[in-house]
């Protein structure tokens, strides 16, 4: 198993927009490109792994195959001839395919995925507790696991299974737009980002307004939480209610997140205003060490709450704001992990932040001028 999250697309079923779809491919960096035809391997670039399919009858090998455009060569589970094949072309990669249809073929899956370089599996069943059970046999084995998944939406799916995920996913590129879907769904999947030290400028008590908890539907630990902020270009770190309250439980899910004018980072890097999160959103969680992990929204409470306003600034002169529910168990995270209370905080505290580098449009980033005051 590995941490990097490949992309492969399968340009088979392509057609006449083939071309395209690989010049997409090229384009957003996609790791690997499915064939069962060497031709459409020959002009790749080597900065693309040109993987092809032998997707004939099961019982033999050909006997001269053409490989010399290939870097890598799966073949069906059962397939004679294999050895030969590998005696013939020792540049060349090879892997099993292997289709589960039943438990047998659940077993062989779990035994490629310990003993083979490649192992492409073909799950004909929707439910993902066989994948589950290829992912927790297949810990600490040298090889990759590629999946095959019908789209994208499957693709993060497969990405997410028992947290490791598939080391890759195998998707149909069959029309333009679908390499840049597939790419998404692995930079959905994984990721990090800089945090950087805040020094506190500035507190100040404003008076009654709306703020938004943001219920999730995953538990936070207790360095996790999200990022928020009353400026696109500089947020601070929200702890989720991990850390126990003298007066109420804990609620590891529950990040008591600021006033809903605020924006949060979600899915793709896109910022998002509290305001709009509801149930069955996505957003960003982050850890102390700028880890990060897309959690889905289950509720979004906002309420009428005396608020205070915090003031902060970057390294770089930067100025950040946020603004809180005005209570003492509402809490930011500090370098370290530390705790700290947003009614305490005082000028020359610091606490951890993000700077993201561009404006935002629509909660995209866009390079034009904006000012935030």
């Amino acid at each position: 198993m590995n941490a990097r999250k490949l992309c492969w697309l399968d340009i088979r079923e392509a057609g006449e927009a083939r071309a395209a779809v690989l010049d997409e491919a090229v384009h957003q960096r996609i790791d690997g490109i499915v064939s069962d035809d060497p031709a459409d391997l020959g002009g790749l670039p080597p900065t693309v792994r040109k993987i092809l399919l032998y997707d004939g009858p099961t019982a033999e090998a050909p006997e001269t195959p053409d490989l010399s455009a290939a870097d890598i060569v799966i073949l069906p589970s059962g397939l004679t001839g294999r050895r030969a094949l590998e005696e013939r072309h020792p540049a060349v990669q090879f892997g099993r395919r292997v289709e589960i249809v039943d438990a047998p073929s659940l077993e062989e899956a779990c035994d490629a995925a310990h003993t083979e370089p490649w192992s492409l599996l073909d799950f004909r069943d929707p439910t993902k507790i066989p994948l589950e059970i290829v992912i927790a046999a297949a810990v600490g084995a040298e090889g990759s696991i590629v999946t095959r998944a019908d789209d994208a939406v499957e693709a993060q799916i497969v990405f997410g299974v028992l947290e490791l995920g598939s080391d890759g996913v195998m998707m149909p590129g069959r029309a333009v737009g679908d390499a840049t879907a597939l790419k998404r769904a692995t930079e959905a999947a994984t990721g990090e980002l800089e945090l950087v030290e805040l020094e506190i400028t500035a507190t100040t008590h404003i008076g009654i307004g709306e703020r938004a908890c943001v219920d999730t539907c995953a538990y936070l630990r207790e360095d996790e939480g999200i990022l928020v902020g009353s400026y696109s270009k500089g947020m601070i770190l929200c702890v989720s209610e991990t850390h126990p309250l003298p007066y109420m439980p804990t609620r590891p899910f529950r990040v008591n997140a600021g006033a809903i004018h605020s924006y949060t980072v979600s899915a793709g890097g896109r910022t998002q205003y509290l305001s709009e999160l509801h149930s069955g959103s996505k957003v960003l969680a982050v850890d102390v060490k700028g880890r990060t992990r897309i959690v889905p929204v289950g509720r979004v409470k906002i309420e009428k709450r005396p608020l205070i306003s915090v003031d902060a600034v970057a390294g770089n002169g930067r100025e950040v704001n946020l603004i809180l529910q005005d209570d003492w168990h509402v809490r930011v995270l500090g370098p370290g992990g530390a705790v700290l209370n947003s009614t305490e905080l005082k000028p020359g505290d610091r606490v951890l932040g993000h700077l993201p580098t561009a404006d935002r449009h629509v909660g995209y980033p866009i390079d034009e001028f904006c000012r935030e005051q």
